[in-house]
């Protein structure tokens, strides 16, 4: 075969490459606005992705499982799951694909899709929750965006209103839209915001969010905007203990409470680990915990139940958060007056011993600390750890690998193979918990390791939020991944 026609024979595969990736997206978009049935591929969202997007995925996933995980085997089995009419879910369809390549019965697409996916309609019915975002910061924001792009047919997850401390002015309502649409970190908003000054609210999507005024949680009456039962994700720092947050359980129509941040008094949550510990039945108010909590935490676990940690030591290198002063001036606690975009700042953390929390085992296991460096976004933890059971960086990248390829920390861990990964690569992921699998080091007897643990500090937390949120909301949805 001559070069000319070679490269003719490249082109034309490109082609239906993306032209199959043209019809995946237009399956997964149904699925999701019809069905509310959400496509993942290995934990990445889908959803409003573009054909490059897609495509540099699937590559993603191909080198992940190490197997020929096509876009046109992912098309067929989307075709399949949309005939099969399901009820809301959350599929990994590169998981689908991975076991269809491994499938040695060499099923046909309906046939195998219809195994794997049978225990689908034994979910129950689930009822839509309304949802408040007490605050508008970077957290705020962020969930916004992402419950908004979630909405679908609105049978899970409802934002109804955000409530700030503003004089709701139209100026105000316009500057507050402006933030959710564009972001320094983030980019633009995928979507559409527009102000009703009439209404006091936003426009988000063509869906109205109201933009409610108060300095106390309990002087609202919420219902008067139709909102009934409903979860208040807090997220203004204000209230941290039981007391002050179950202040929020006063106003008429809330029913549930969730802080964005470490809490007093109440279970503090890292989802994926200690979940499933407290019933929403019988809890009303829960925290998150922090970023850095929920980024180490997955990976301790996974280090305690394959090796025994005796003991070890945190040091996270963290984006400057806007508690620091932007030029030097006076601040409260040591250090964080000076200018946080030219310094490293030395600053306490709470993480260490905020792990034993949801992994009892750890407590006083960990020591830790934190320097705050001139990035926006994008952190990094290092654990120096002493294990009972020596192991090698081969040993501990495939116990890894394998926990974030299946289990119940899929959603918690992503597994990097990448020996160029810097923080910039790392913002807008969806995990909590990026593993450096090249940057892992174990000392020569294999008893001290040191891993690298990546993580979205505003992003991926925001997302294990939302995950938390579901669960308290009980609108957690059918899941194969």
């Amino acid at each position: 075969m001559s070069f000319n026609e070679l490269y003719e024979k490249e082109l034309a595969y490109q082609t239906d490459r993306r032209r199959a990736t043209v019809e995946f997206i237009r399956i997964i978009s149904d699925l999701w606005y019809d069905n509310t049935v959400e496509l993942v591929l290995f934990r990445n969202q889908l959803i409003d992705r573009n054909v490059s997007e897609i495509l540099n995925l699937v590559e993603y996933a191909s080198d992940f499982v190490q197997k020929p995980i096509s876009v046109f085997d992912a098309v067929e089995i989307a075709r399949e799951i949309k005939n099969l009419q399901l009820p809301p879910s959350k599929i990994d369809i590169g998981k689908l694909v991975y076991e269809f390549h491994l499938d040695k019965n060499q099923h046909s697409f309906s046939d195998f899709v219809l195994e794997r996916l049978e225990g689908a309609n034994n979910v129950n019915l689930i009822e839509p929750k309304d949802v408040v975002l007490y605050g508008f910061g970077r957290i705020g924001r962020l969930l916004a965006r992402e419950l908004m792009a979630r909405t679908g047919k609105g049978n899970l997850m409802r934002l109804r209103a955000i409530v700030t401390r503003d004089e709701i002015t139209e100026a105000i309502l316009e500057k507050r839209a402006s933030l959710l649409r564009c972001d320094s970190v983030h980019g633009d908003f995928h979507g559409t915001v527009s102000v009703d000054f009439d209404k006091k609210a936003l426009l988000i999507n063509g869906t109205t969010v109201h933009i409610i005024k108060a300095n106390a949680p309990e002087e609202i009456d919420y219902t008067s905007y139709g909102i009934f039962d409903a979860l208040v994700i807090d997220n203004t720092g204000a209230y941290r203990d039981k007391e002050a947050l179950s202040r929020h359980l006063k106003s008429k129509g809330i029913s549930k409470v969730l802080l964005t941040a470490p809490g007093k008094g109440v279970p503090n949550i890292v989802y994926g680990i200690n979940h499933k510990e407290y019933d929403p039945k019988k809890v009303d108010v829960f925290s998150a915990a922090s970023c850095t909590t929920n980024a180490i935490t997955p990976i301790l676990k996974v280090m305690e139940e394959s090796f025994g940690v005796i003991s070890g030591h945190l040091e996270t290198i963290h984006a400057y958060t806007n508690d620091q002063n932007l030029v030097d001036n006076m601040h409260k606690k040591y250090r964080r007056g000076r200018a946080a975009a030219l310094n490293m700042v030395i600053t306490e953390t709470g993480a260490g011993s905020a792990v034993s929390k949801a992994l009892p085992s750890f407590e006083g296991k960990l020591t830790s600390n934190a320097i705050r460096v001139p990035v926006p976004n994008g952190s990094l933890a290092i654990l120096n750890l002493r294990l009972e059971n020596a192991a090698s960086k081969e040993t501990i990248n495939t116990i890894m690998k394998k926990y974030a390829l299946e289990g119940d920390l899929v959603e918690q861990i992503k597994f990097s193979l990448s020996n160029e990964l810097v923080s910039s690569d790392i913002v807008g992921t969806a995990a909590p918990a990026i593993f450096d699998s090249n940057a892992t080091i174990s000392a020569n007897d294999g008893s001290n390791v040191i891993l690298y643990v990546w993580y979205d500090n505003e992003y991926g937390y925001s997302h294990q939020v939302i995950r938390l949120a579901k669960y308290i909301s009980q609108v957690r949805r059918f899941a194969y991944y």
